[in-house]
């Protein structure tokens, strides 16, 4: 017993590798925060992608129905993305006015904003100058 006693009171101190942690850190931070915010900004594209969907589906019902114009289509998109907290989207239905088009015809309504003015970074790196978009087609209805 005293044996072992000696043994471990002989051994050498741990080596102190304070520095280290402070490297790895300084190698890993910036690709672990490149992620994150990557993260971040791809998912708010995707959300914004899905407000635009649903926003020009607004717009395209909105515009299917008898005597719509072009500013009835606006007035859908624009309420649907400012309840999901989007503004400065532009909307562009066709044919223009909706009416025009024959009863059982497409009208389409494109909806877009660009990514920089929804994005939730101060500079968005990724996507600056991605123009997001959405497109809807509803068949017009007519009136008895």
């Amino acid at each position: 017993m005293r044996r072992l006693l000696s043994c471990l009171r002989r051994t050498q101190p741990a080596i102190r590798r304070g520095g280290t942690a402070l490297v790895e850190f300084a190698v890993v931070a910036p690709v672990f925060f490149l992620l994150v915010l990557g993260i971040i900004e791809f998912g708010r594209a995707m959300m914004v992608e899905a407000l635009l969907t649903n926003a020009a589906q607004q717009g395209a019902r909105a515009g299917a129905l008898d005597g719509a114009t072009a500013s009835d289509v606006t007035t859908a998109v624009n309420t649907y993305l400012a309840n999901g907290g989007v503004s400065g989207a532009t909307s562009t239905p066709t044919p223009n006015p909706p009416s025009n088009a024959l009863p059982g015809h497409d009208v389409r309504v494109t909806v877009t904003i660009p990514y920089g003015s929804v994005s939730w970074l101060p500079a968005p790196r990724f996507l600056s100058s991605t123009i997001l978009s959405a497109t809807a087609i509803v068949q017009r209805e007519t009136g008895n």
